[in-house]
């Protein structure tokens, strides 16, 4: 019986312990499969080296990774040479010579030949759909009059647009130590030339031709891919270096939002930007923040011939929320409680600011949107001279 009790207890205890291993190795596998299944960090969404989703409008980043990191960009580098060129060149359409510099520069090609005459529209649809390196060359000398004058133009236009972490020693992006950008600044700078009607064409268009003053016709195809296979996509540009490794900036539009994507380093370059898009597209909608003004649309007058005037704001801004944020909007109001006649329209009498948690977004002025006479003596004689 003793024996049979030991047993029994022996078997407990053996049990217990077990139970308590298998509690334990479960738990452990638990929390190490975790994060596989909750995917809540951007370095989840993507295996490039940078990553960088903002709304163009906006500036705000949706989602970014190593976004600050200074990076070699490829021929992502011609976003920035495009741009620049296209506000500084006087006659997009104006056909002049190719010189001997831009003829034969390595890499990705548009095959120039000494003494052939294109325009710089021209060959900026050379630069941005099959990436021809000689191209930015040409462009460069065109419009900066030799290519080291346009690339200090390109650095002073990534200055004058914040891209603080970028520095550009070429127009083409071939490898260069000092010649780099960040998935940020990338974002900013092409969510910069997207309010430029050229640029937003040219990067959009899928397929064309451009012909020599002999009649010779190129027939360029957009690297792109994304151009073809993602709904609303209107951009930008691909980019390969060995230092780079493959890098794109795409973008697209859906309901009025504009999305870039940039990713440099990256091996599943079109399926990965394409799978962020769709995110972006999923999760955020545009909002008028404008919509919701609530102060008084009338303001009273001191002796006015009108008891109140009509006031209000002129500009709309919308700007990309998740489901719920809203409520993080916050607005704050200067306006006077009262205004001494007479008024005319169009004058500035207050201001709106418009808050995000801390982070300022917005502010416009608020104006009158009418004249109001005063109702004193002197204005009724001033009326009865004026209708004399």
């Amino acid at each position: 019986m003793k024996k049979t009790k030991s047993i029994l207890s022996l078997s407990l205890c053996v049990f217990f312990a077990l139970a308590f291993f298998l509690t334990a190795i479960c738990g452990s596998l638990l929390l190490i499969m975790q994060p596989a299944v909750k995917l809540t960090s951007a370095e989840s969404y993507t295996s490039a080296k940078a990553m960088c989703v903002m709304e163009a409008s906006s500036g705000r980043v949706l989602y970014s990774k190593n976004m600050d990191a200074q990076l070699p960009m490829a021929s992502t580098t011609k976003i920035m040479t495009a741009i620049t060129a296209i506000e500084n060149c006087n006659d997009l359409d104006e056909k002049f010579e190719i010189s001997p510099k831009a003829v034969g520069i390595s890499g990705t090609s548009l095959y120039l030949r000494k003494g052939e005459a294109f325009s710089i529209r021209e060959l900026l649809y050379g630069l941005m759909l099959i990436s021809g390196n000689d191209a930015s060359v040409a462009i460069g000398e065109r419009v900066g009059g030799n290519c080291k004058n346009f690339i200090e133009m390109m650095n002073s236009t990534a200055k004058k647009i914040g891209a603080t972490n970028s520095h550009f020693d070429n127009t083409h992006g071939l490898d260069s130590k000092t010649h780099y950008t960040s998935a940020y600044d990338l974002a900013l700078i092409t969510s910069y030339a997207f309010n430029n009607e050229v640029f937003r064409e040219i990067v959009s268009t899928k397929n064309t031709k451009i012909v020599n003053a002999e009649g010779k016709t190129r027939y360029l195809k957009n690297k792109n891919r994304l151009l073809n296979s993602l709904d609303g996509c209107n951009g930008v540009k691909t980019g390969f270096t060995d230092d780079a490794g493959r890098c794109l900036v795409s973008a697209c539009e859906r309901d009025g939002m504009q999305l870039v994507c940039v990713v440099l380093n990256c091996g599943p370059m079109f399926e990965e930007s394409a799978s962020l898009l769709e995110r972006g597209f999923a999760e955020y909608k545009m909002v008028d923040i404008t919509k919701d003004y609530d102060f008084a649309k009338f303001v009273k007058m001191e002796d006015g011939i009108k008891e109140f005037v009509e006031v209000g704001t002129k500009e709309n801004f919308s700007y990309p929320m998740r489901e719920g944020e809203e409520k993080k909007i916050a607005y704050i109001y200067k306006l006077p409680i009262s205004l001494p006649s007479p008024v005319e329209k169009d004058k500035e009498i207050g201001e709106v600011k418009v808050y995000f948690g801390n982070d300022l977004l917005f502010s416009e002025k608020i104006y009158t949107m009418e004249d109001v006479r005063g109702n004193t003596v002197w204005e009724k004689i001033k009326d009865i001279f004026k209708n004399w």
